[in-house]
């Protein structure tokens, strides 16, 4: 029988394992451990019986829509289970991997329209720089560009516009947890994601004034925290964008965070933030950018990295180096951040709400369902404060009868483009964009 963690007991092998465990590597014996019942080609067949009660025991309730369950379909109840811990300056975050250090935030505590920097995910590739002193670091633009610069934070603010914007930031890894096969990396489950308010001055502003040559190709990014090993000159990620990305006029060079200084694992004391593309784009504790006339080869731009398979692959196929591309945009997302999952909550009514973002584009719609997608409803939907910032939506949600339900979230963006039921996979878990799915036990 499964537990509200997820964990299933195997008497017979005297051990415990996690209910995706369970389902990947005893395919044909899993429902039986789990529901009591063995294994069915339709799954709604045996959720009538016993196993249907099993869960519903298991759940905390009846499941009012289980004959819209998917077959095979893990229960959302089941996906959860996090532990907080504290880290300096930060509130909640689950640290995933602490060398180097990188840390999600539960989608609970995403609530707010404009993230507080207290809980801004973080992912770090190396060991940050200490010591840092804002008054003396600089920044150097060179490369194809007619004037070379050596700038400090004061010259940006003294010589530049200096503007305030949100922006979406999100990790490329982002819900690689829910990946079948497994993929290797941090296994991200929704919180890699986050909108603060940067303040700072345009990354095209900067460029312009260096004079970009004709040839560039590409931008490379370069920052001052060290490798793993130790090993001086090594460099951790030194990643880039197109030189036409960069030209844009959402790009940021930034040196504050919701109005105060950056905090220290988000980047101080100045940053990139390239929203709407996987956050490796957006160096932290940036030093230099240099316009090239190639794309950027630097460490975690060739091979597999934030890289996907050129065409449509079968789950744990294997794909040549060859056949990757760089991951640009971003895909169609949305987040439940109010109720938190695995809730109890009173009456036949409640306020659903959250946010949605699909890189560069806009939102155009948010649904959800209540019934294991038979039915959906529109969310209202709010507007971008400013290009590259995530969306609001809220709906209420009725429920007809006391139990458990699962509450899911689609979104559209404004090419007509949505977030599928499941999962397209890749080898390395990048751009995991299937619906959000919460757990919740209605009482009458």
């Amino acid at each position: 029988m499964s537990d509200k963690k997820g964990h299933s007991s195997d008497t017979d092998a005297q051990q415990t394992e996690g209910i995706y465990d369970l389902y990947d590597k005893h395919p044909e014996t899993a429902d039986e451990k789990v529901f009591g019942r063995k294994s069915h080609s339709d799954r709604r067949g045996f959720l009538k019986g016993a196993g249907l009660a099993t869960m519903a025991a298991v759940l905390g309730g009846a499941i009012p829509f289980h004959r819209n369950m998917p077959a095979g379909m893990v229960p959302a109840a089941f996906a959860e289970g996090l532990d907080d811990v504290t880290i300096a300056g930060k509130d909640g975050l689950i640290v995933l991997n602490d060398r180097p250090l990188n840390a999600e935030t539960p989608p609970h505590l995403l609530n707010d329209d404009v993230t507080p920097t207290a809980r801004h995910f973080i992912r770090n590739n190396g060991i940050p720089p200490t010591a840092v002193d804002p008054d003396t670091w600089t920044l150097t633009i060179d490369g194809l560009v007619d004037k070379p610069m050596t700038l400090t934070i004061e010259d940006l603010k003294k010589n530049f516009d200096v503007v305030e914007q949100q922006l979406v930031v999100e990790c490329g890894g982002n819900g690689r947890a829910y990946f079948e096969p497994k993929a290797k990396g941090n296994q991200w489950t929704l919180g890699a994601v986050a909108c603060s308010s940067w303040t700072g001055v345009r990354l095209a502003d900067v460029l312009k004034a260096a004079g970009v040559q004709e040839g560039a190709v590409y931008t490379a990014h370069y920052s001052a925290d060290k490798h793993l090993s130790g090993k001086e000159g090594k460099l951790p990620i030194s990643r880039g964008v197109p030189i036409e990305k960069a030209l844009g006029g959402e790009n940021l060079i930034a040196f504050a965070q919701n109005g105060e200084a950056l905090h220290d694992m988000n980047g101080a004391p100045l940053r990139l933030v390239v929203p709407g593309w996987p956050g490796s784009c957006s160096q932290k504790w940036l030093t230099k950018i240099t316009v090239r006339d190639q794309v950027h080869d630097g460490p975690k731009m060739t091979g597999k990295a934030y890289r996907v398979p050129n065409r449509p692959v079968a789950p744990g196929e294997k794909v040549d180096k060859d056949d990757f591309v760089i991951i640009e945009r971003m895909p169609v997302k949305s987040l439940i951040t109010s109720p938190e999952t695995n809730s109890e909550v009173a009456g036949k009514e409640i306020l659903v709400r959250g946010h949605a973002w699909s890189g560069d584009r806009k939102v155009s719609k948010v649904q959800l369902s209540n019934d294991f997608g038979a039915t959906w409803i529109d969310a209202d939907l709010s507007d971008p404060a400013n290009d590259g910032a995530w969306q609001t939506f809220e709906s209420k949600v009725t429920f007809p009868q006391a139990g458990y339900y699962e509450v899911w979230a689609k979104a559209t963006d404004d090419q007509g483009v949505s977030q599928p039921f499941a999962i397209a996979w890749n080898p390395k878990g990048y751009l995991n964009n299937s619906f959000h799915r919460i757990a919740l036990v209605v009482k009458g």
